[in-house]
C-alpha cells in the first residue's frame, strides 16, 4: 500500500454497487483492500481499474460469514497497517415468501450481513479507536426500512444492520470514529436482473432504477471531510421510493 494513502476496506466489491465504491474511493485517492469471496476475474478487472487511477488494490479474499477465514485474511494484514475507513456491502438474497422459506434460506442471507459485519467490524475497530479516527459505513437496503414480500429474511437482516450502524454509531463516537449507513432502493445491478420495469418505476417519483455510481458518490461523501459531522444516520438513494 501507499505510505502517503488512506485504506479503504470494501468487501464484495468484485461487482455492483461493492465494485463502484472500490473505484470511486480510489478516485479519491484511497489504496483499496478488495475483498470479495470467489470470483477472481472480476475481482482482478476492478483491480485494474483501480491501479489505472493511480492507487494500490490489494486483493483480500475471503467469504464475509466465515470467522475463520476473515481472521485468517484481516489478521495478518492488519499487524502491518489497518484500514481508515470500512465499507461493508458484501450481501446474499435468498428471496421466497415465508411459507416456504427454508432454515437454511434464513440463516445464509443473516449470517452474511449481520455476522460479516460483526466479523469484520470487530477486527478492524479497535485500530480505528487506537487512531481517533475512522469511517464504517454499511450498505443495506429500503428493504430494511419499509420491508419487502417475499424478502422476510434480506428485510430483517438489513433492518438488523440499520440497527447495529445506530448503536456502534453511539458506541464510538467520542473516539471521532463514525458509522453511517447507505440504503440503496431499486439499482441496475445483477440483483435486479429480473425485476419487471413496469411494476417498480410506479413506486419510484424519479421513474428510473438508479445507477450503482450514485450510491458509491453517497459512501465517497461519507468518507470525507465534509461528512465529519455526521454519524447514525441512514442516507437513501432510492428515488424517492422511501421519504
Amino acid at each position: 500500500m501507499s505510505k502517503e494513502a488512506q485504506i479503504a476496506l470494501v468487501t464484495g466489491a468484485s461487482k455492483g454497487i461493492g465494485a463502484a465504491i472500490a473505484i470511486e474511493l480510489a478516485a479519491a485517492g484511497y489504496d483499496i483492500w478488495l475483498n470479495y469471496r470467489s470470483d477472481h476475474d472480476a475481482a482482478q478487472a476492478v483491480a485494474a481499474r483501480i491501479e489505472e487511477l493511480g492507487q494500490q488494490s490489494l486483493l483480500v479474499p475471503f467469504d464475509v460469514a466465515d470467522e475463520q477465514a476473515v481472521a485468517k485474511a484481516l489478521e495478518p494484514l492488519l499487524a502491518e497497517a489497518a484500514p481508515d475507513v470500512v465499507i461493508n456491502n458484501a450481501g446474499f438474497a435468498k428471496d421466497t415468501l415465508l411459507f416456504w422459506m427454508t432454515a437454511d434460506d434464513w440463516h445464509q442471507v443473516m449470517q452474511v450481513h449481520l455476522d460479516g459485519f460483526f466479523y469484520v467490524v470487530r477486527l478492524v475497530l479497535p485500530h480505528m479507536l487506537g487512531k481517533r479516527q475512522g469511517r464504517i459505513i454499511n450498505i443495506v437496503s429500503t428493504s430494511g426500512e419499509t420491508g419487502m414480500p417475499g424478502q422476510v429474511n434480506y428485510s430483517a437482516a438489513k433492518a438488523g444492520l440499520i440497527g447495529a450502524t445506530k448503536a456502534l454509531a453511539r458506541e464510538v463516537a467520542r473516539r471521532n470514529v463514525l458509522v453511517n449507513a447507505v440504503s440503496p432502493g431499486f439499482i441496475e445491478t445483477a440483483m435486479t436482473a429480473d425485476v419487471d420495469p413496469k411494476k417498480v418505476l410506479p413506486m419510484i417519483p424519479i421513474n428510473r432504477l438508479g445507477k450503482v455510481e450514485e450510491v458509491a458518490g453517497v459512501v465517497r461523501f461519507l468518507c470525507s471531510d465534509a461528512a465529519s459531522y455526521i454519524t447514525g444516520q441512514v442516507i437513501g438513494v432510492n428515488g424517492g421510493s422511501y421519504m
